[in-house]
């Protein structure tokens, strides 16, 4: 083991460490009044009782999957035994992180609201620091799972004369992605419906049918919606984002170990640890930035865009420099080429990021033509607001293929001869790495939100007054805007992570004939497999655009992605319903809660939330498992190659749509609140409280939730790769 690995480990304590500070550190602001504590506590609740009944569920999922794994490792011998181990350590840490991270942001939103009676930049540095909590724990946790297995698997797994220890090593470790992946699909959807259906029955009965503001105590339903901007954008985001780090870091291991197979023991254990130093070099970085971010008062949407901005650019720039200095003494042959695929991916996650700001901000001309178009109706707003996030997905997808181009180019010298394609593949992994290398600080960004957003509706229920409540307005307008961007790095990183992990879908064929099925010597594309290089394998199964099984494959891919989207979407649908009969129920029948004489019962809509998102996110979860699955045994190698390239192609497009045109309608929303075209009440209020209504599915459930399919999507395929090869019809 390198003496150098060991800042792994160690970047991983400091973050949690970092964590536990942050969090202490808020915990010892004021909550506030009786009524701000109170409010506050109905929220955590209902927050721990919905993670409470989402865990049961998920268990026995796991319990399912972890017995059907160990049956093919153990029964059919087409697996690693590790594998069953590994799967469900990832969904444990997955889990842990969002536990942990909404933890802190159920404590924080009270105490922001508070912050902000004394001052805007009290209000930013507390509602910032309490996301970073999150942010470091998803990282640090990450970290922590990478260099258990790493130590475990050195000790445990026997050393070979070829260089396929670590091959087996990086295999096995790449599969805790799965479990990581599948616990965060349930957080995702799990989580996107509760919100979503909270949030529409709040607005539709309260803002359109009674008049009330948003976050008012008369509302039935808001309490829920704050418990699920809780559940779904902390929890949910952050196992949404443990499992892209652990997954970026842990395929381009992989790819590492495969290029760098016949260049010695040494080269190869330095080129699978790189990724590994590089995401705990930005985790340190990330500590740094998190401690410059402060405005001051009265400062406007971009300043404060700037004041966030700041923190997470400079912790880019210094990632940029050490990354070199890490290459550099690693050694790595063409250090600087696989440095400028680093750099690459650190520049497209940031353009990606620019790009969304420019297309969901208020202060930017997209949402200010939709919140414009008010003046003719919803149903204006609503087709303003589609187009919009049909032009936006334009400018990600462009900067995925320039960055997907040049982090290839760059790795392998600018030689694309098939020879370097291993090297190549590894650099678009590095990519990958470099864009989510400083995800500590990029997550508190986005965890900032939804504390700011409770804040919000804190402040309101308890009356804080015009001037708290324009300092939490800010904070929230703010809020969304990092959403939305974290929302799109998010799908960015998905895009690049899940080519890494398509990539690695044909080192894990290779190890399942040389290690599981054991044909060392079976020819494949007229070499011994233990010799076969990546495109042997290619050619071998016929990866071509000619070959049928791949074209189906493609049209299946495309189908998963929109399959999964209805369903998601028609289950916010259902349960929203639920939802506005009972807010309606309540305003009718129980006399004294519009005057304010008497409090509504906020915990029937908690239960009707929480029942809705467990009944509603089985179906589309098992979507995603079982697809890669049945098109294996049926198409088997060339049918999921199809199938992964239409899922990432047409997934990260939709994903992007949906992502922004729902950021872009909330913050159009939010630009006439600001006393915009007639201002709340006005007619215009109302159209675009409509167009965020129908927004708030895509950029909450549906939209994110994409991104974890077209991982869960490969990361299935690759754990179940032993099937296609062994077992498929054609």
């Amino acid at each position: 083991m390198p003496l150098i690995f060991w800042l792994v480990p160690f970047s991983a304590a400091l973050a949690l460490l970092f964590a536990w500070i942050f969090f202490r550190q808020m915990m010892q602001h004021d909550e506030g009044t009786e009524k701000m504590r109170k409010i506050a506590e109905h929220v955590r609740k209902g927050a721990g009782a919905y993670l409470r009944q989402q865990y049961k569920v998920v268990i026995v999922v796991f319990l399912i999957i972890t017995v059907i794994f160990s049956i093919l490792a153990y029964g059919l011998g087409v697996q690693n035994p590790w594998v069953p181990f590994a799967f469900i350590s990832g969904g444990f840490f997955s889990g842990l992180a969002g536990f942990f991270g909404m933890k802190a942001a159920t404590f924080a939103s009270a105490r922001v609201a508070n912050a902000c009676r004394t001052s805007l930049n009290s209000g930013l540095r507390l509602a910032f620091r309490s996301g970073a909590v999150m942010g470091l724990v998803v990282v640090g946790l990450v970290l922590v799972d990478i260099s258990l297995w790493f130590i475990a698997l050195n000790i445990f797994i026997p050393e070979t004369a070829d260089g396929y220890k670590l091959m087996t090593i990086t295999a096995v470790m790449l599969t805790f992605g799965m479990g990581a992946s599948t616990q965060a699909l349930f957080a995702r959807v799990g989580g996107g419906i509760y919100t979503k259906a909270a949030d529409v029955g709040a607005d539709l009965v309260g803002k359109i049918e009674a008049g009330i503001p948003e976050d008012d105590p008369r509302n039935p339903a808001t309490i829920a919606d704050n418990v699920g901007d809780n559940v779904g954008d902390v929890a949910g985001m952050g196992a949404d984002l443990f499992e892209s780090f652990a997954a970026s870091i842990l395929a381009t291991a992989l790819l590492g170990a495969a290029a760098f197979i016949g260049h010695g023991l040494d080269m190869q254990t330095n080129a699978v640890i790189a990724p590994m130093l590089i995401a705990a070099v930005g985790t340190l970085l990330s500590i740094a930035g998190v401690f410059m971010v402060k405005t001051k008062e009265g400062a406007t949407q971009k300043q404060l865009l700037h004041s966030l901005g700041f923190g997470v650019n400079i912790s880019a720039v210094l990632i940029v420099i050490c990354s070199f200095l890490i290459l550099y003494f690693l050694g790595l042959p063409n250090y600087v080429g696989i440095w400028g695929s680093i750099v690459i991916g650190l520049l497209a996650g940031i353009g990606i990021g620019q790009s969304t700001e420019y297309f969901t901000a208020s202060a930017y001309s997209p949402t200010r033509k939709i919140a414009e178009a008010s003046k003719t109706g919803p149903a204006t707003v609503i087709i303003a607001g589609t187009g919009t996030g049909l032009i936006s997905a334009a400018v990600p997808l462009g900067i995925i293929v320039i960055a997907i181009t040049l982090a290839y180019s760059f790795a392998t010298g600018f030689s694309f001869h098939v020879e370097n394609l291993n090297f190549g593949l590894y650099g678009i992994g590095v990519a990958a790495v470099g864009m989510l290398s400083t995800l500590g600080i990029t997550l508190a960004t986005d965890a900032y939100g939804p504390i700011a957003d409770n804040a919000g509706g804190n402040a309101e229920m308890c009356g804080l007054g015009a001037e708290v409540r324009s300092r939490t307005d800010a904070l929230d307008a703010l809020g969304n805007t990092t959403a939305a961007t974290g929302k799109g790095f998010a799908i960015g990183s998905a895009a690049l992570t899940a080519l890494a992990l398509l990539a690695s879908y044909f080192e894990e064929v290779r190890m399942m004939y040389v290690k599981f099925l054991d044909m060392p010597n079976e020819l494949i594309n007229g070499v011994p497999a233990i010799e076969a290089a990546f495109i042997d394998f290619v050619y071998h199964f016929e990866i071509h655009l000619m070959n049928p099984k791949v074209i189906v494959g493609i049209f299946l891919g495309v189908m998963a992605v929109f399959l999964f989207s209805g369903m998601t979407m028609n289950a916010v649908g259902r349960a929203a319903q639920k939802m506005v009969d009972e807010v309606r129920c309540q305003f009718q029948t129980i006399e004294g809660i519009l005057t304010g004489e008497v409090e509504p019962d906020y915990a029937r809509c908690v239960e009707i939330s929480t029942k809705g998102a467990q009944k509603e996110m089985m179906w589309p979860s098992l979507v995603a498992l079982f697809i890669p699955v049945i098109v294996g045994l049926v198409f088997g190698v060339a049918g999921i190659t199809g199938l992964l390239i239409g899922t990432i192609s047409s997934g990260f497009a939709l994903a992007i749509f949906m992502a922004n045109a729902g950021g872009a309608w909330d913050n159009a929303k939010k630009y006439v609140e600001e006393g915009n075209f007639g201002g709340k009440g006005s007619e215009n209020h109302k159209a675009t409280v409509i167009g965020d209504t129908v927004g708030d599915p895509f950029k909450d459930t549906s939209g994110p939730s994409l991104n974890i399919l077209i991982k869960l999507m490969v990361m299935a395929s690759v754990v179940t790769v032993g099937v296609a090869v062994s077992y498929s019809l054609f």
